[in-house]
């Protein structure tokens, strides 16, 4: 059946070019030779545009090649600058999200550790240490409470030697001892 159809496709097709008008025939003729020049003369451009073949060139078609060249050469520096600064700015961008995604897993991460300290606070029956108004004065430490005459006087006090006996025993912080217990 293949065979049917080629040879059927042979003889209809082969016979509508045989009968084509020889008008027709030297019209595609003339096109096929000016295709095969332009084909011949791009050829011997890239030719030239590599490097090869430049003897039979002259100066005026040297210096053509020459700007030709660096027309190309430029455009191919900022096609590859414009490349570069588009990854640069997409890189930014990725850099910019990934140091919000890490702000936010640390403030997850706080959180967290928050909740995992106060749940093994609770659970450690470490909630009867906290106190709010049963705080007990210190009584010992840099703030000690004053014992003095309910009675206020202004002026000069005098003190006894069995007081300036106790003041010399009184804790020194830094060689310091304060005018309030001299």
């Amino acid at each position: 059946m293949l065979k049917t159809l080629e040879r059927y496709q042979k003889c209809s097709y082969g016979a509508v070019e045989v009968s084509k008008p020889a008008k027709e025939l030297e019209t595609s003729y003339r096109e096929y030779l000016k295709l095969k020049g332009r084909f011949e003369t791009l050829q011997r451009t890239q030719r030239n545009l590599l490097g090869e073949d430049l003897g039979p060139l002259n100066s005026k078609d040297l210096e053509q090649l020459e700007r030709q060249l660096e027309s190309s050469l430029k455009h191919v520096r900022s096609t590859k600058t414009q490349y570069m600064l588009d990854q640069l700015s997409d890189l930014q961008n990725k850099e910019q999200m990934l140091m919000e995604a890490n702000r936010a897993l640390s403030i997850k991460l706080d959180e967290i550790s928050a909740r995992n300290q106060f749940r093994a606070s609770w659970e450690g029956g470490e909630q009867s240490n906290v106190s709010y108004n049963n705080q007990q004065p210190q009584s010992q430490g840099l703030f000690q409470p004053l014992e003095c005459n309910p009675t206020l006087q202004i002026g000069y006090n005098p003190v006894a030697s069995d007081q300036m006996a106790a003041t010399s025993h009184a804790p020194q912080v830094n060689g310091f001892i304060p005018g309030w217990m001299l």
